[in-house]
């Protein structure tokens, strides 16, 4: 079976003891039929599974999109290189992302009508459509963008947002897109000054419609960057990376970012490719302002892959390798830059509790971390991580005008009695277990939705956004 890492190549130079109150548990071993290498991390869906991508492995070794139940059982949905050619993708390297429609959209990195990548929708039932395929014109350096390696985003006007990592029109350095109906829109096309080389997802601030990411090379001194993209195009550099000596700011940021309740940002930088250093985690303001809050050194992990923000105002994250066995690491880091090691990988032997977390992690509504190992296992796996975190609910989407429907995911939602969007009451219909359905109410303002159960009052993870 083969083995494709992310786009830009990570290098990494090697049995733990729990933390009290945890519980690590591999749930899942892929064969190689059923998948294989997952790359990406998990998404939850209204129906409260897991969904995610394997970049190798299934009916034609070329990727497969899966479901999962939190305890484990899972359901290859689809495999790659169905048809002629490979026109519906090959290799997908970046999560998914579950629409307000209730369908989930995703990209490959290969595949499609010139074999530069595709944006595809599938059914919860595995129904694949493919609805871009990437560089139809052609050409050298693929005006219109290739090898979409991030993932994509829905935005606040249900459009769907993303990146390429090679291609556009100002030499081939990538792209940021939207795609509406099937039509691509290419909204920038870096010039490697400003940036070069998008490989993680977008962040859009719900508020002004602005979109933020990163950039693994270009810049000032040609190690990323941290931009910002106005809905009119204009794009700011609002960071270039190693401008420090001996890169203490970092270089070549990888996953995506993650925006707090004040509006700050993080994210992380790998290092382990053409820089020194083992990877950073740092914050950075709207306006550019950036603090590193950890560097990495091999012991405590290498080559880190994003963070999350999970519901105790912790950052959570994983590193591909260093870490006890040089085999990467699960970490929980404060927002002040307080870190701790929370699980080393191949701890159990031959790395049957996976290797090389590419992915990073999910904290779904149950409260658990949930994520997936390229390596180990048979041919990579998905574990689980308890903490002891509280459960939550989360919305889809994130933002809306007042008399909007939405859902409104959790765990355990039969018999609520009460759903409020920021102290007001709304109307609401339980339609099963796992999701509610909700109108935003008249007059009220943008904060958390609380729902009443017969267990307790549940929060929103984030602050839902009314938008005007």
């Amino acid at each position: 079976m083969k083995r494709i890492t992310q786009v830009f190549s990570l290098w990494c130079a090697g049995a733990a003891i729990p933390l009290s109150g945890q519980t690590f548990t591999t749930l899942y071993s892929f064969s190689g039929t059923d998948g294989a290498n997952p790359a990406a991390a998990l998404v939850q869906g209204t129906d409260g599974n897991l969904y995610g991508t394997t970049n190798a492995g299934g009916a034609a070794d070329k990727g497969t999109v899966f479901k999962m139940g939190t305890g484990g059982a899972l359901t290859a949905l689809y495999s790659f290189c169905f048809q002629a050619n490979c026109a519906d993708g090959l290799t997908p390297n970046a999560p998914l992302v579950e629409a307000a429609n209730g369908e989930f959209y995703g990209t490959t990195l290969y595949g499609g009508s010139r074999n530069e990548g595709t944006v595809f929708e599938i059914t919860p039932g595995g129904a694949l459509t493919t609805l871009y395929s990437f560089c139809p014109q052609g050409g050298a350096l693929c005006g219109g963008g290739a090898q979409p390696s991030g993932g994509l985003i829905q935005g606040i006007n249900g459009d769907l947002y993303g990146t390429t990592y090679i291609g556009g029109t100002d030499g081939g350095y990538g792209t940021v897109f939207k795609i509406a109906g099937g039509v691509q829109t290419i909204l920038y096309s870096f010039d490697q000054a400003d940036g070069q080389n998008p490989a993680a997802a977008l962040v859009q601030t719900s508020l002004n419609g602005d979109l933020y990411g990163t950039t693994a090379s270009g810049g000032l001194a040609g190690y990323g960057t941290v931009f910002k993209i106005t809905p009119s195009r204009v794009l700011t550099t609002l960071y270039s990376f190693c401008i420090q000596a001996a890169c203490a700011d970092g270089a070549i940021p990888s996953g995506p970012l993650v925006q707090d309740d004040d509006g700050n940002f993080y994210g992380t930088t790998s290092e382990c490719d053409e820089a020194p250093g083992y990877g950073t985690i740092f914050q950075i303001t709207p306006a550019g302002a950036l603090t590193t809050l950890h560097s990495f050194n091999s012991g405590d992990g290498a080559c880190p892959t994003g963070v999350i923000l999970a519901t105790d105002g912790n950052l959570y994250g994983t590193t591909v390798g260093g870490g006890a066995n040089n085999s990467g690491t699960v970490f929980r880091i404060t927002p002040a830059g307080a870190i701790t090691t929370l699980y080393n990988f191949c701890s159990k032997n031959d790395c049957a509790d996976g290797s090389e977390p590419y992915g990073g992690l999910l904290q779904a509504t149950d409260g658990n971390l949930y994520g997936t190992t390229q390596m180990g296992g048979t041919f990579g796996t998905v574990f689980k991580l308890s903490l002891g975190l509280a459960p939550f609910v989360k919305t889809l989407p994130g933002s809306a005008v007042a008399g909007t429907t939405i859902s409104i995911l959790g765990t355990n939602l039969t018999g609520a009695t009460g759903v409020t969007f920021n102290g007001t009451a709304a109307p609401f219909e339980v339609l099963a277990p796992s999701v509610i359905r909700a109108t935003v109410p008249a007059g009220t303002t943008s904060g958390k939705i609380r729902v009443t159960t017969p267990t307790g009052t549940l929060s929103s993870n984030v602050p839902f956004q009314v938008l005007p």
